[in-house]
Formats: C-alpha cells, sequence, structure tokens
C-alpha cells in the first residue's frame, strides 16, 4: 500500500463518519448535544491530518507524524465518547442538569471553561437519541474511533511505498 492510498482511505473514512452524523442531524432531525459537537471536532481533526497526508504523500517521517496526529485526534475522540456513554448511563438522579447551548457559552466564557463545562456533559448528553442494534450511537462512535486509532498506528509502525494513490 502507498502512503498516499493509506491517507486517503483515512480520510475517507472520517468524512463518511462526519457526513452521516450530518445526515442524522438534517434528514433525521438529530440534533447534537455538546459532546457530540466536540465527537465531530476530533472526527475533523482525524480526517484533516489525514488529507494533509494524503496531499504531501510524505516518506517515512512524515507519515509517522501525520499518522501520530491522526490517532492523538481518534483517542481523544474516543475518550469524548466515553464520557458521553458514561453520561448516558448514570442514573437519572445523578445526571448533571441542562446548562447552556455551547453557542451561548462560546459567547460569555473563556476556551478553557467552555471545554470544561461541556466535558463535565448535562442532562441533553445523557439522553439516548439514536441506537443501532441496541447500541447508542455515542458508542458506536467511540468504537470507530478506537478503528481509526489503530489504523493510524499501522501507519506508525506499518511500511508503505511512496508512490501515487
Amino acid at each position: 500500500m502507498t502512503t498516499r492510498s493509506y491517507f486517503l482511505a483515512g480520510f475517507l473514512a472520517a468524512a463518511g463518519a462526519l457526513a452521516f452524523a450530518y445526515y442524522l442531524q438534517y434528514a433525521q432531525g438529530l440534533d447534537p448535544c455538546p459532546l457530540c459537537i466536540f465527537q465531530r471536532i476530533a472526527m475533523a481533526g482525524v480526517g484533516l491530518f489525514c488529507l494533509i497526508g494524503f496531499a504531501h504523500g510524505p516518506g517515512v517521517g512524515g507519515r509517522r507524524i501525520y499518522s501520530a496526529l491522526a490517532a492523538l485526534s481518534a483517542v481523544l475522540g474516543a475518550a469524548i465518547a466515553a464520557r458521553h456513554v458514561w453520561l448516558m448511563h448514570l442514573p437519572a438522579d445523578q445526571v448533571p442538569a441542562c446548562g447552556p447551548g455551547l453557542d451561548y457559552l462560546v459567547d460569555v466564557m473563556p476556551l478553557a471553561e467552555v471545554l470544561s463545562t461541556v466535558l463535565r456533559g448535562d442532562a441533553s448528553c445523557a439522553e439516548v437519541k439514536g441506537a443501532f442494534l441496541g447500541i447508542s450511537l455515542p458508542a458506536w462512535t467511540g468504537i470507530y474511533f478506537l478503528m481509526l486509532a489503530f489504523g493510524a498506528l499501522a501507519g506508525i509502525f506499518g511500511r508503505f511505498t511512496r508512490g501515487r494513490a
């Protein structure tokens, strides 16, 4: 496999996941909670680093750097998804109260405080809005992030040729 085709596959996987998320939002009416939006940002990070790797077509050192950045984005996304799943499984009396929307938080708080507030979660994040085969969408997203992370690890430790895709 060439370096470019490897990064193209990673980009298409991330872009496909984001396209599905937007399909669920705009065609199916599943509005994302703040943690869902953060997961989308992490998925966009995976896609961006893979797209840059595809465009650059780097040698071994560059491939490892882009793969490590994609892996970091995927691991962060998996951690956010795990937090989301944890909130969904809290007893009702332990779920944090609903807070203001993400747009409002960004307008009135410093970025570090926005991150802290969103990662604490609230009742909108604890609600199961969609599931497939009895598994919530954030759990599926976490699984997908882990698959992307393992794929990125292949980019760090694997052997590739430096040809065209």
